[in-house]
C-alpha cells in the first residue's frame, strides 16, 4: 500500500457489528482477484474514492459487495461512429 492518503467518504458512516462481519470485507489483493485486475488498479480506484474502505491495524479492507458490483465508468472521448459499407 502506498503512503498516499486515501480519499475520505464525504459522509462518513458509523459501522455496526453487522457491517464488520469478516466475510463482508476483503483485502486489496483479494479485491483485485475478484475483479480480474491488478492490485495497483484497485489502489487507483480507492484513491478516486470508488470503494468504501476500512483501515484496521494498518491494513486496508474493501467492502466485498461494492467490489463485486462495481461497474467501471467509461472515460475519455466517445468513439466516432463508423459507417459500414455493405
Amino acid at each position: 500500500m502506498s503512503k498516499h492518503k486515501l480519499k475520505q467518504l464525504e459522509n462518513p458512516t458509523t459501522l455496526s457489528k453487522k457491517d464488520l462481519a469478516a466475510d463482508k470485507w476483503v483485502s486489496q489483493s483479494e479485491a483485485a482477484r475478484i475483479r480480474g485486475v491488478t492490485p495497483q488498479a484497485i489502489e487507483n480506484l480507492m484513491k478516486k474514492g470508488r470503494f468504501r474502505t476500512l483501515s484496521i491495524g494498518g491494513r486496508v479492507l474493501l467492502d466485498r459487495r461494492e467490489v463485486e458490483n462495481y461497474k467501471a465508468k467509461r472515460t475519455g472521448r466517445p468513439r466516432k461512429r463508423t459507417h459500414s459499407t455493405g
